[in-house]
């Protein structure tokens, strides 16, 4: 079998698109030879800054032959139907067969479709696959119609077998393949030949060219560290420049040079920083965590060991690091002039959104939401108000505005500048945190109150005038800030309602409580009694009652302006978006617990209609209810708890009645039937005692007591009993298991439970 060779020669492929379109050589053309009818052993896809190469082993010397029988119309048929079935095959009369079957005589067709040579079928789709390459961004030149990501100097593609080498055929806008290919730009420009892929790897390692980029990677970072070990130094780990690096060399050279004197007390990150997003320049530090050098790679040898690259780069760099000091020292004296507080007046004129003002607005919203949130957190409140007027002072700085990333690292350093307590200076830092599933979560107080007060803000806000994600569109990352709250609640045990919170935080933003008529505020307070009807249907027959003062209220308002009337409707709609908000929260918490192995049906069982957004307690609830489904006694509770709500819902749409009396222990007949009813009174003042306590797992345990007698119960005792007077009896008894087991979830949700 053959062995397929294929590179694409062009000019630099950016190192950020260099992976992705190896693997996309790889699938568009193994998937089209596939198609085509062709199998392969193995492939493997290789980039460097100017080839992408494919090789490919054991590929089918030529497609199979296909027959295929197709059955036509009765040879009694009128014309046109065979004339029609003739166009389709592409045969002739006397090319069908006649064949006898149990409805009469029908005309068969045998069509052949004969092999492929595998050259014939590999420049094929490797045409295709060169003209509609994915490219993120792509280029015509010369006079050609052929689009690239940079101009296409040379296709190689053969196929070799034991006989040697074949070059596959191909001419695509005036580029013939061939099997030629060239080494490295400056060590070895001319082209040279090759055989196999063996032979072409080989060659390129001597044409000064490292085909592999893992290998290439590999070499910068054991040359880098090697060098620092030698200096009693270490290079800072980073594997997105790595990678990115070794994208663009072909003959990696690591060289190792100085940084000057005057840099070495800018903050560490800040070197790191400018030198990585500016030069591609890996950090050395000491052992005291200084950056004392740099690791720069070259795509080439010289004769003078590097000096000259160096030289140039030191240039370089200090003219960027000079930049660095000055905003460095600019925004300290700003800082020593004016503190963060004069730092952040700018934020005044730079708008946040513009339907939720400017940046000082919500840094003033999020300070007060981080002293409210203090206490329950275990954080000094006027900390955790310092530590939100002064977290964002950095957006201000000279620093953050050429080096966007080092947002809030850089407010920690101001923040200590000016001598703040460590905790509001570690807030800054911290208080964007996490942004991302691992992302490591604040556990400072002062910290978490002013992340948490953060994300709160960013997502009241955005549901208050109603930007919510959708589809994949998420612009301003509201379900990474509610990811985040989940986080932050649960890795510190902060326990407590959200709801409320919610609410008032989006009825602030929609409403301005100034200058309001005692008529207007007395509809208000209404409307505050009336408000959660639509998450607590428990208490709607209570809201509805409110409902005819409210609207004689709101007629004696005939001279109400629009304003004031916006201001009464926005309490119901604040009700529906904190609603909205809420289930926005249960959704990303389902996302987040999937790790941990919980079922979304659980999740939903444990989630209370009317749930007030307590994320610690609401997790508890539902690892202690997984907890218990996957242990035998909670899934043959489960079972039982399906058959008796099964019998339970059947008998009620039956009879046209709701069994929800109590049953009376007297009218039991059977010892199983007596057995439950003593399991019952033990077990539903255990309950109801471990959810007060927010013991779940008691509440569990109580739950499991139950599984012996129900299923005695289910053997012993005829629920449809000819006494009708037992029958309701045991009827209300089945009610009396789903009223307990709906206490602590509903089960009714959970796979397996489908009980109603």
């Amino acid at each position: 079998m053959p062995d397929l060779l294929i590179e694409l020669f062009s000019e630099e492929i950016p190192a950020r698109m260099q992976a992705k379109a190896s693997e996309d050589l790889k699938r568009l053309v193994t998937d089209g030879l596939v198609e085509a009818g062709l199998t392969y052993g193995g492939a493997a896809a290789f980039a460097t800054p100017r080839r992408l190469t494919l090789a490919l082993d054991e590929l089918t010397p030529e497609s199979p032959t296909l027959r295929e029988e197709r059955k036509g119309p009765r040879t009694d048929a009128p014309e046109k139907a065979l004339d029609g079935f003739l166009r389709s095959t592409g045969l002739t009369r006397d090319q069908l067969e006649v064949r006898d079957d149990k409805k009469g005589q029908f005309y068969f067709a045998v069509v052949e479709k004969p092999g492929r040579p595998a050259a014939e079928i590999v420049a094929e789709v490797l045409e295709r696959t060169i003209r509609t390459f994915p490219w993120p961004k792509s280029m015509r030149w010369g006079a050609g119609s052929l689009r690239w990501v940079r101009p296409l100097h040379s296709i190689l593609a053969i196929l070799t077998t034991e006989e040697g080498a074949e070059v596959v055929p191909l001419d695509i806008d005036g580029i013939a393949s061939g099997d030629t290919t060239r080494g490295h730009r400056f060590h070895a420009p001319e082209a040279f030949s090759v055989t196999s892929f063996e032979d072409y790897a080989a060659k390129l390692k001597r044409a000064h060219v490292v085909l592999d980029p893992a290998e290439r990677a590999d070499h910068i970072w054991t040359e880098a560290t090697n060098m620092a070990f030698a200096q009693g130094l270490e290079v800072v780990e980073d594997k997105g420049l790595l990678a990115e690096v070794a994208g663009l060399v072909e003959w990696p050279v690591v060289l190792m040079g100085p940084i000057g004197e005057q840099f070495l007390d800018l903050p560490p990150e800040v070197l790191q920083t400018s030198m990585k997003e500016h030069q591609k320049f890996f950090s050395v530090r000491n052992a005291d965590g200084k950056i004392v050098k740099y690791v720069t790679v070259a795509n080439r040898e010289t004769a003078d060991d590097g000096a000259t690259i160096l030289a140039g780069n030191g240039k370089v760099l200090t003219a960027r690091l000079s930049d660095a000091k000055f905003f460095w020292e600019n925004d300290l004296q700003t800082v020593r002039e004016r503190g963060l507080t004069g730092m952040a007046e700018p934020l005044a004129n730079v708008t946040f959104h513009n339907k939720l003002g400017s940046q000082a607005e919500r840094i003033a919203r999020i300070a007060a939401l981080a002293r409210e949130i203090a206490p329950l957190v275990g954080a000094d409140p006027e900390q955790a108000q310092q530590a939100a007027e002064i977290a964002k002072a950095d957006l201000s700085s000279e620093m953050v505005y050429e080096f966007p990333e080092l947002q809030g690292l850089m407010g920690r350093y101001y923040a200590e500048a000016a001598g703040l307590p460590q905790p509001v200076a570690n807030a800054a830092e911290q208080h964007y945190s996490p942004l991302g599933p691992n992302d490591d979560v604040p556990t400072e107080p002062v910290s978490v109150a002013v992340a948490l007060a953060d994300k709160l803000d960013t997502l009241t806000g955005f549901w208050a005038i109603d930007e919510k994600p959708t589809g994949s569109k998420d612009p301003y990352a509201l379900r990474r800030a509610a990811l985040g709250v989940i986080r932050l609640v649960l890795e510190n045990g902060v326990a407590g309602s959200l709801r409320e919170r919610l609410y008032q935080m989006i009825v602030a933003q929609l409403v301005d409580d100034d200058d309001l008529s005692e008529e207007i505020r007395h509809a208000k307070n209404l409307i505050e009694l009336y408000k959660w009807a639509l998450t607590d249907q428990r208490k709607t027959a209570d809201a509805i009652k409110i409902i005819p003062e409210i609207s004689e209220t709101m007629k004696r308002l005939d001279s109400a302006t629009a304003a004031q009337e916006r201001y009464l409707t926005s309490f119901v709609v604040a009700t529906v978006r904190t609603r909205d908000l809420l289930s926005f929260f249960a959704d990303r918490l389902k996302v987040h617990l999937r790790s941990e192995g919980i079922r979304h049906d659980v999740i939903d069982a444990a989630l209370p209609q009317d749930w007030d957004g307590d994320i610690l307690l609401l997790v508890n609830r539902v690892r202690a209810l997984q907890a218990f489904l996957d242990t035998e006694d909670g899934a043959n509770l489960l079972a039982g708890y399906t058959r008796a709500t099964s019998i339970l819902a059947a008998e009620e749409a039956k009879d046209g009645v709701s069994y929800e009396m109590d049953p009376n222990p007297d009218l039991a007949e059977t010892d199983s039937e007596r057995a439950l009813f003593t399991a019952l009174d033990r077990a539903e003042p255990q309950v109801r005692d471990a959810l007060d306590a927010e013991a779940f797992a008691d509440a569990m345990s109580a739950l499991a007591a139950l599984r012996d007698p129900l299923d005695a119960f289910f053997e012993g005792t005829l629920i449809n009993a000819d006494n009708q007077i037992i029958r309701r009896n045991r009827l209300c008894l089945l009610n009396r298991i789903r009223v307990l087991f709906d206490r602590i979830a509903d089960f009714g949700r959970i796979e397996g439970g489908k009980g109603r």
